[in-house]
């Protein structure tokens, strides 16, 4: 009986660990979705901001930097930027940024009043003061790194009662050169053979604020990877393995993939030493399974995922997809380091515009995904 006992106080334990794991990811998903952090872009110092603050999270959780030293990892490059501005009204009548228009992300800034006219079913211009008009059926918003020398306004059909006629604008850009950020390094060392790694990685950026009132929450893509990889480093740093388990938070992926890229031209470890890394991007659904980038590239790997996932019966489906430059696992395959990048299927499609928000993701296929990384990680640390 005092056996029952013992069992079922553990396993009642072991449930609750999973449901504060499961509290603790809701709880980073709401913060770092938070106007504070202004979609962690490239105005307001969003993505400061977000940097200090998963750098604290490491450090409570009993971290230590990637190298010894620091946490973070410092880099710069250009992004256009829109901070002040952003006003537009079609045929007379105002637009809300985000829902109803944005502004391409190369667009220049402008002020003027014009006549729109028709080029095809969808596009209409104003030639005298260089902007396009392009209607949509969904909004979607990136950064860029130049300025165009005309302005391109991408307008929702749903927000117009008529064809576009006139065109009254004020929008402000600003091209920073030398936008200053860093990369977030962090590891729990090794027991065993701490030269050998299992890297979890994810970016923490997303696209920042379009005016001084909108910004883009970012919650799906990617503050639910964020809050997986802060979830896990609490888990490795109170249960540490044989092999060193290193996190890696990346800036600059909406901009081109661009803190992993520099991560691996400036490596704080030989890349030699990372015996497998996983990318986590969109980590937020689930109900229709996961995605495997790079499943047929190392076919090995990803039947070792597959078979986790069948023993624990965890995700209803594991695809296989091949090689993509879609995320930052890109650029460590390109120089030899095994990897997979994986992102959730199903639930909200939300994508890089205003509507991604913390509320619309259930995570109801978190504590799964928890295991099924988990348990992947342990497989590799055994082959």
């Amino acid at each position: 009986m005092r056996y029952k006992l013992t069992l079922l106080f553990l396993f009642a334990c072991c449930t609750f660990t999973h449901a504060q794991d499961s509290l603790y990811a809701r709880r980073m998903l709401d913060t770092l979705t938070s106007r504070y952090f202004w979609g962690r872009g490239y105005t307001k110092d969003g993505m400061g901001k977000a940097a200090k603050f998963i750098a604290a999270q490491f450090k409570s959780s009993g971290l230590q930097p990637l190298d010894g030293k620091d946490m973070l990892q410092p880099f710069s490059f250009n992004v256009n930027t829109f901070p002040g501005k952003m006003e537009v009204a079609v045929n007379g009548h105002a637009l809300v940024p985000g829902k109803d228009f944005i502004v391409t992300p190369g667009s220049r800034g402008v002020k003027a009043k014009g006549d729109l006219v028709q080029k095809d079913s969808v596009t209409y211009v104003d030639e005298q003061d260089r902007i396009i008009v392009t209607l949509k059926d969904k909004l979607t918003w990136s950064v860029a790194q130049e300025v165009d020398d005309y302005t391109e306004l991408q307008i929702d059909k749903k927000g117009l009662a008529e064809v576009p006629k006139s065109i009254n604008v004020n929008i402000e850009n600003k091209l920073i050169e030398g936008f200053k950020t860093a990369n977030i390094c962090a590891m729990v060392k090794g027991t065993v053979k701490p030269d050998s790694v299992i890297m979890f990685t994810g970016h923490y950026d997303h696209l920042g604020g379009m005016g001084a009132d909108t910004y883009f929450p970012g919650a799906n893509d990617n503050a639910s990877g964020m809050a997986m990889l802060l979830s896990l480093a609490r888990y490795y740093a109170a249960h540490p393995q044989p092999y060193t388990i290193a996190f890696m938070c990346f800036a600059g992926e909406e901009a081109g993939i661009l803190g992993s890229k520099y991560f691996t031209e400036h490596p704080l470890i030989p890349l030699s030493r990372i015996k497998f890394l996983l990318n986590m991007d969109i980590m937020g659904t689930g109900n229709e399974g996961i995605t495997v980038v790079n499943a047929t590239v190392y076919p090995k790997q990803f039947e070792l995922i597959k078979q986790v996932n069948a023993k624990g019966n965890y995700l209803a489906k594991i695809a296989s997809r091949g090689k993509a430059a879609n995320s930052d696992h890109y650029w460590f395959t390109e120089k030899g380091v095994p990897a997979f990048f994986i992102y959730t299927m199903g639930g909200i499609k939300a994508y890089h515009d205003v509507f991604d928000v913390s509320r619309t993701l259930p995570l109801t296929e978190y504590n799964d995904l928890f295991k099924l990384i988990t348990g992947f990680a342990d497989g590799l640390m055994k082959q």
